[in-house]
């Protein structure tokens, strides 16, 4: 029994990641922030390796039999110098990034285009010390009824499936963090925070919290499960027909959820 129960806990348990760097990219939507992230480290790269080559040949050129020159910088000459290397870094490097950034908000983190899509699935989640509360709505399609199912930790979601999540906390700052869907969202008291995510493969996935929250920060762990379709509808069936049975009308604490948010 004891055997069973521990292959049980490592084969269920999320595998960890191979190689090195960022965790694999499970989502629609992650590559785009993989690219910024290496484009801006190639330019760093580029830029390291110029200033390094170009102290090397100062160094070399101008040795200590050199005579000093002592220059403040604020000649013609070396004014434009800096504006022109400033203008090239500018609209090489930030111009680049910059319309690339501008171009993802508007297209693909468009959250009125998600909350248009017939299939997302919308889910609240309330952030406290040391945990996630989630909430799906049940066949009523509202929030804080006596059909919703309620989580703690643990969060099903369908594949190939917009998945809207909105966020509040009830004490101090937390942060979703869904590190194989390079996607990051902070839990803010007195707000509602959104943030959403489309996953492109099944599997058991970390979800972590990104901003230090008090002395238990390290304990504040969940687990985001991704299934199939079919899947994921009969778990959603029989967790609300589960919620029913435990609903307590007079068990307020049970009832933080809020009417969805519309941005």
């Amino acid at each position: 029994m004891t055997l069973h129960w521990t292959l049980t806990a490592v084969l269920g348990a999320v595998q960890p990641e191979t190689g090195i760097g960022l965790p694999r990219d499970v989502s629609l939507n992650g590559h785009l922030s993989d690219w910024l992230t290496n484009v801006t480290h190639v330019f760093n790269i580029i830029l390291f390796t110029i200033m390094c080559i170009w102290m090397g040949l100062a160094c070399f050129r101008h040795g200590a039999t050199h005579e000093a020159e002592y220059d403040r910088g604020d000649s013609a000459r070396s004014i434009k110098i800096a504006l022109m290397l400033s203008a090239v870094i500018f609209f090489v490097v930030d111009g680049n990034l910059f319309v690339n950034t501008i171009n993802d908000l508007s297209t693909v983190w468009n959250y009125e285009a998600v909350e248009k899509k017939p299939d997302t699935l919308r889910i609240e989640v309330n952030a406290h010390q040391w945990a996630w509360d989630g909430r799906y709505a049940g066949p009523d399609g509202k929030f804080n009824t006596e059909d919703d199912v309620v989580v703690w930790n643990d969060f099903k979601v369908p594949v190939d499936t917009p998945i809207y999540v909105q966020l509040a906390s009830t004490d101090v700052i937390h942060s979703f963090y869904l590190p194989n869907f390079r996607s990051k969202q902070d839990a803010v008291p007195g707000q509602v925070n959104p943030i959403w995510f489309q996953a492109k493969e099944t599997g058991d996935f970390d979800i972590g919290c990104a901003q230090h929250c008090g002395t238990h920060h390290y304990k504040m762990k969940g687990l985001l499960s991704v299934v199939s379709k079919e899947e994921f509808q009969k778990w959603l069936k029989e967790a609300s027909v589960n919620g029913q049975r435990a609903f307590d009308a007079n068990d307020g604490a049970a009832h933080w959820g809020w009417d969805w948010k519309k941005y």
